[in-house]
């Protein structure tokens, strides 16, 4: 995924135009939010917004991608600190769960942009895309160490819990859900594990 900045550091402005972008269109949705609003809370000139982001879909964009980071940050953190074949897909599956019980939890920010934006060829459908693209990649990665024949129907086992705990638990008692994604991690795992174990018993 292509950062849409170079690699000096940002402006105070745009980090700040971001960061209010980022909290807004999260809590109340993309397109129910304006242009004009965002530069009133960010406390920032029309001229100063234009700057950095030449259109709101630009902001937008920069948005996913700042979430894109966040999350990439956490599935690394959980790789690096996890040497076991299950311990980093448990890791996450608990940092996933993490979320859904934090204080203004409103879903999976990705999902919430695709309903907003269904349109496949839309700038912004193709990079929630993209990020939707990496994290299989990324569980389909990481399931192969647990058992290669299975990988890929596991890691979008993997997705799909974790898709549905999203949606539920922004519906529902996060608790609740999150205990139980996190018990069809456990399960799927445990049959992809079994699966390696007897088949290097052979």
């Amino acid at each position: 995924m292509a950062s849409d900045e170079p690699s000096a550091r940002p402006s105070e402005a745009r980090l700040k135009l971001l960061r209010t972008a980022t909290r807004i269109f999260y809590a109340e949705g993309i397109h129910a939010v304006g242009v004009d609003r965002i530069i009133a809370e960010a406390k920032v000139t029309r001229a100063t917004f234009y700057r950095h982001f030449p259109s709101k879909d630009d902001l937008i964009l920069a948005y996913l991608r700042e979430v894109h980071q966040l999350e990439r940050g956490m599935v690394d953190e959980a790789i690096a600190a996890n040497r076991s074949p299950v311990e980093p897909l448990l890791a996450i599956a608990n940092s996933i769960a993490q979320n859904i019980q934090s204080p203004g939890f409103r879903g999976c920010a990705f999902l919430n942009a695709a309903a907003e934006y269904p349109d496949t060829n839309h700038p912004v459908h193709q990079e929630l895309m993209a990020h939707r693209q990496w994290f299989l990649g990324t569980m389909t990665t990481l399931m192969a160490q647990v058992h290669e024949g299975t990988a890929d129907p596991a890691a979008r086992h993997f997705v799909m819990l974790r898709d549905g705990a999203m949606a539920a638990g922004c519906l529902s008692d996060p608790t609740l859900v999150s205990e139980t994604f996190l018990r069809g991690v456990e399960g799927l795992l445990r049959i992809n594990s079994e699966r390696q174990s007897a088949e290097s018993a052979r």
